[in-house]
């Protein structure tokens, strides 16, 4: 059987990693290992483990705070699984995430990272949304400049890709997730299967919920990654994805009433696809914001 290394990072989440471990050890597909990487909490994080450390499948890690990165990287660096997938201390799957998803990658040996899709969950655990975006398949890098459409929660990644490409850039601070699929697709095929295989929780502390700073850090991986992977796209692909980035940047600025950077974001759009209805639309929104 194939192994499975489950990456879980965690900060001051004693409440409900619990939960998310329960969820990883109920999994249909049994052959795996649970590296929990403890990212100098202050809560009582080891006290709730220690029931969970009786299963030989759950290893626990304790490290100084360096961020959620410099966590998945030494789980990455434990993980001894041919193939790895991840699971933030707050979130959930399926019973049958694992198993799903392994038995298309065994099927389908030209297919490196499965993903899927999500319901959103509150503090209490309750489903408040099961809508999802738009997600692909194949050579996705410019789906992936106009959005991260790829949900680490969901994504099941062989390991080789992170022997080949490296893991987490610890530089990036926010999007750390985002960097790794857009660089993961110069080289390797996503395949979207349709489905809800986990839960994520959203609460107030979390870092993505700053899309200030998650809109400033996605545009800085765009610029690194473009500058980088260059021959990835054509030159219309490019365009098509840095428009649909700068419709999106737009958008939430006009919604948060800064129409002035919300006009740069959009000429900047326009600079890339003048022809694009999207971009268009784009601009309707940004003079008729909705509230």
């Amino acid at each position: 059987m194939a192994t499975v290394s489950v990456v879980t990072p965690t900060y001051n989440r004693a409440r409900f990693l619990p939960d998310a471990v329960s969820s990883v050890l109920a999994q249909t597909y049994a052959d795996l290992e649970l590296i929990i990487v403890d990212d100098g909490s202050e809560d009582d994080t080891a006290k709730v483990l220690e029931p969970f450390l009786k299963d030989g499948r759950v290893h626990y890690f304790y490290q100084q705070n360096q961020g959620q990165s410099h966590a998945r990287n030494l789980a990455l660096e434990q993980a001894k699984g041919d193939f790895i997938a991840f699971l933030d201390s707050d979130d959930i799957w399926a019973p049958d995430k694992l198993e799903k998803q392994l038995a298309v990658l065994l099927a389908n040996p030209g297919v490196d990272i499965v993903h899927g899709d999500e319901a959103v969950i509150n503090e209490q655990g309750l489903v408040i949304s099961v809508e999802n975006m738009k997600r692909h398949s194949g050579q996705i890098t410019r789906y992936l400049l106009a959005d991260n459409s790829v949900s680490i929660t969901t994504a099941l990644v062989r390991r080789r890709c992170f022997d080949e490409m490296g893991g987490f850039d610890t530089s990036v601070g926010v999007a750390d997730d985002y960097e790794l699929w857009l660089r993961f697709s110069a080289r390797f095929s996503y395949h979207y299967v349709p489905g809800i295989v986990a839960s994520y929780r959203v609460m107030a502390d979390q870092i993505s919920s700053d899309k200030r700073r998650r809109f400033a850090a996605n545009e800085m991986i765009i610029r690194d990654f473009l500058a980088k992977y260059d021959d990835v796209l054509s030159p219309a692909e490019r365009r098509w994805g840095v428009a649909r980035f700068y419709c999106r940047k737009a958008r939430y600025l006009a919604r948060t009433g800064e129409s002035g950077k919300a006009i740069a974001a959009i000429a900047r759009a326009f600079t890339n696809a003048p022809l694009d209805l999207a971009v268009w639309k784009a601009l309707y929104r940004v003079m008729v914001p909705r509230r």
